[in-house]
């Protein structure tokens, strides 16, 4: 929503002597160039800040840190750290405060919301605000908090990019990129080899990385979980490309993709933690290799796609949103996600951006691109 238009509860400024900044889920480029602008931001306020140790189990298990969970940032601790990767504060997917995973007497596992303990412990640390960066997990869980009265502001934060009501997440920028280069590598050697090469990618249950990436890197088919797939269509992709000489393929599989008809590959289900995918690349390069009767090969990018310095994108709209986290506070905004509407950074109520995932639209322009640049997507 434009500034003169940003409806959400109002609190004054005058309120906050201290925030806390948190990161949460699977880590992404660019959290450390957020800590640094929000941390900066906030000092120039004149407020104190800290940093909350792996999501929230910095306040929750502060006896498991020798720091007691919670860091001072200072201009000094947030010096120089733009350009890493990962984060000084640490992160994680595991813990969920609404549905935290407790054994009982009997060793038995079940979840239990520990929301309402969480927030006393906000307050028991005189934290004002919250900034909450984090993808469609985390920032679930800040707008419960947010809910039950504690000021927050979100970040949007996933390599997926399946974040709504934002045009963009950083760490998807760097993601895509490190995908399209590898693909580029990958080239050579599948027409040395004269192989099909199937690369599986991260992405959940949103195809934006493998459509982004498959299209610049020029492959030859995309498996993404909004278009449910037939192998025979990508085989019969493959020989036709065979046929005209170019006996090597290059297909891009998001870790989210199903055939037709089939399941999602799921490696991991745990109480307290998102299912892990994954598998399917190996399975697409077996069937593709069985339908063809050609040699193919599986890579999986996996957390290479999560590492690394993020781009000169990612940095700068890391940089902005962690400015534009504190400048909502300043306004007096909470319960609301700061969201990239170029050239502008606009504010959206968290309710509605973790309504729903945004997934690739199969109308959308680089869908239409790859499918006249004759990329097969299997259907």
């Amino acid at each position: 929503m434009p500034p003169s238009k940003r409806n959400s509860t109002r609190k004054t400024s005058s309120t906050i002597r201290r925030i806390a900044i948190n990161t949460g889920g699977g880590d992404a480029p660019g959290l450390n160039a957020v800590i640094r602008a929000a941390t900066l931001s906030a000092l120039n306020q004149g407020w104190e800040v800290v940093g909350i140790r792996d999501g929230y189990h910095g306040l929750m298990m502060p006896a498991n840190y020798p720091d007691g969970g919670l860091i001072q940032l200072t201009r000094e601790r947030v010096r120089g750290i733009t350009h890493m990767g990962g984060t000084i504060l640490g992160t994680t997917n595991r813990g969920n405060p609404l549905k935290f995973p407790v054994m009982d007497k009997r060793g038995n596992v079940k979840e239990v919301d520990r929301s309402e303990e969480l927030i006393r412990l906000i307050r028991r640390n005189r934290i004002d605000a919250l900034i909450c960066v984090g993808g469609d997990g985390s920032l679930a869980i800040a707008n419960v908090l947010a809910q039950k009265g504690v000021r927050v502001i979100g970040v949007p934060k996933t390599i997926d990019n399946d974040l709504d009501k934002t045009v963009a997440t950083f760490g998807f920028d760097t993601a895509v990129s490190f995908a399209t280069e590898c693909l580029d590598r990958l080239h050579s050697t599948a027409e040395a080899h004269q192989r099909i090469m199937v690369v599986e990618v991260m992405g959940r249950y949103a195809g934006w990385i493998a459509l982004n990436s498959g299209t610049a890197g020029s492959a030859d088919a995309i498996l993404i979980p909004e278009i449910p797939y037939d192998l025979t269509r990508v085989a019969a992709h493959i020989k036709q490309r065979a046929n005209r000489g170019r006996k090597f393929s290059i297909v891009v599989v998001a870790e989210g993709a199903k055939p037709l008809g089939g399941e999602t590959s799921v490696v991991e289900r745990e109480i307290g933690r998102a299912e892990r995918l994954g598998g399917i690349g190996e399975r697409v390069a077996q069937e593709v290799e069985a339908l063809t009767g050609q040699d193919s090969r599986v890579v999986v990018l996996g957390h290479l796609l999560r590492g690394g310095s993020p781009t000169t994108f990612d940095r700068l709209l890391s940089l902005r949103f962690g400015a534009a986290a504190v400048r909502a506070l300043v306004e007096g905004q909470s319960n609301v996600m700061v969201a990239l509407d170029p050239p502008v950074v606009r504010y959206v109520p968290l309710e509605q951006a973790t309504r729903r995932m945004k997934t690739v639209p199969l109308d959308c322009d680089t869908v239409l691109t790859a499918r006249e640049l004759g990329i097969s997507f299997g259907d």
